[in-house]
């Protein structure tokens, strides 16, 4: 029987405890900053050779289903009563609000250098060392909402504007992209500054800190964010049902994509699955 993710803001205080807690045992173990490593193996830009799969291209979605879930498994070996819950940032919007509590996440960075100073997750707890991907101290660091130049969280208008496109993705299969539904929700905009990060991106740019870059798996937010991201792949789903992912074969010899990107019925790294296998997991999970 598939178990069900929930909405953050409708966890018992049993089952944030149970999932903080599950979080805190795997990093105590070492299993977290495996993900983080894994994460930052994956993070491919445009502006670099070989395989994108993880970001900045048609396979954003189905790797973060299979990453998420290899989390969540993770988790569940701990105690199986946990799933991951999902942050809409679309109605939770405040730096006080769920998930930005003493008893889950915590909150804010302090003003001086962002380190977080509530919460399991505070440096001072001594659970939550950063090991993976840092440059500067070992402390998880958030800037909600950006102090020094302030930007909003995506509305429910800007989520709306990437459901409706009809069509999964479109060539250049990649941030350039300005249809199809993939980019419009991982959030590559033309220009630069605040206006060109939209939804996905805008949501990693407003908690900033440690959630900047490949390394963001650092914060425990990046669960919360992408199975919301992963719940919108399934209202997409549902809304369009005669359109599937794309691209269905491989660019051409002669296209800059060849060999750049995952297929539908091809494999995707570091798993033997393909985007086609991914597109339903009904069978393992459902969102409340």
């Amino acid at each position: 029987m598939a178990y069900v993710r929930k909405d953050v803001s409708t966890l018992t205080a049993s089952e944030r405890r149970r999932f903080v807690n599950a979080l805190l045992e795997l990093k105590r173990r070492g299993e977290y900053d495996e993900f983080v490593r894994m994460h930052l193996d994956y993070y491919t830009p445009d502006g670099e050779t070989g395989l994108r799969t993880a970001h900045m291209a048609p396979s954003f979605l189905p790797w973060h289903r299979r990453f998420v879930l290899e989390l969540e498994g993770a988790l569940r070996r701990v105690d199986s009563s946990v799933t991951v819950p999902y942050w809409d940032w679309t109605r939770d919007r405040t730096t006080t609000s769920v998930p930005w509590t003493q008893d889950l996440l915590g909150g804010n960075g302090r003003r001086s250098d962002r380190q977080v100073m509530t919460g399991p997750f505070a440096y001072a707890a001594g659970h939550w060392p950063l090991k993976e991907g840092i440059t500067d101290g070992a402390f998880l660091t958030r800037d909600l909402g950006r102090a020094a130049a302030p930007i909003q969280l995506p509305t429910r208008s800007d989520l709306q504007w990437a459901l409706d496109d009809p069509v999964y993705d479109v060539r250049p299969w990649d941030s350039t992209a300005t249809r199809g539904f993939r980019n419009k929700l991982e959030g590559w905009g033309n220009g630069s500054g605040s206006a060109s990060w939209r939804n996905h991106n805008r949501v990693h740019r407003w908690v900033g800190g440690a959630m900047l870059g490949g390394a963001s798996v650092n914060d425990p937010v990046f669960w919360l964010h992408h199975a919301f991201l992963d719940l919108q792949w399934q209202r997409w789903q549902w809304a369009h049902r005669e359109h599937r992912y794309l691209p269905a074969e491989q660019p051409g010899a002669d296209d800059d994509q060849h060999d750049r990107v995952v297929a539908r019925y091809e494999k995707l790294p570091p798993w033997d699955e393909t985007p086609d296998q991914l597109e339903d997991l009904s069978r393992i999970y459902r969102y409340a």
